[in-house]
Order: C-alpha cells, then structure tokens, then sequence
C-alpha cells in the first residue's frame, strides 16, 4: 500500500470514529478515561498539536469543536453528565 492510499484509509478511519463518538453521545469522557485512557479532549490535543506539526495554527477550541462537531459548551449541556463517585474513583486511583 502506497503512503498516500494508507493516509487515506487513515483519515476515513478517523472521520468514522469522531462520527461513532458523537453519536453516542451517551459515552461520558470520563468512561472512555477510565476504560481507554483518552477522550474526546485528548483527540482535541492530539489534533491541535498535528495541526501545529503541519505549520497551521489551531486554538484548542477549535480543536474541541472539530471534535466535538459543536462547540464543546454547547456538548456539554447537551450530554455531559455529572460524574459519579466512583468514576471519579477509579480515574484519580488510575493517575497513581
């Protein structure tokens, strides 16, 4: 497979999981920390930052809504839950 047709694949399969993502809105950043350790947030930073290796400049929040597909205030009093004693649990026992 040549570099250009495994960018591609790459890309779509990037597209498809930011799409699977949005449309389960359901999945709580804090599940996929704790069970995956990344989120939503953390593809936002690792999209800045490839942004960044590229020479384009990216604010953060516009990372967030490349993501997010809305503005990440807007997600977040759509979706967000508040998040449980236990989840919170488990995240800080994981950091150490």
């Amino acid at each position: 497979m040549d570099k250009s047709k495994k960018t591609r694949i790459e890309a779509a399969a990037f597209r498809r999981l930011m799409e699977h993502l949005r449309t389960h809105s359901e999945v709580q950043n804090i599940d996929l920390m704790n069970l995956a350790d990344f989120c939503r947030n953390c593809l936002s930073k690792w999209y800045k930052k490839a942004a960044e290796d590229e020479g384009i400049e990216l604010d953060y929040e516009t990372a967030r809504e490349i993501i997010y597909g809305m503005p990440y205030s807007e997600w977040k009093n759509k979706y967000q839950k508040e998040m449980s004693f236990e989840k919170s649990e488990k995240f800080k026992s994981k950091k150490n």
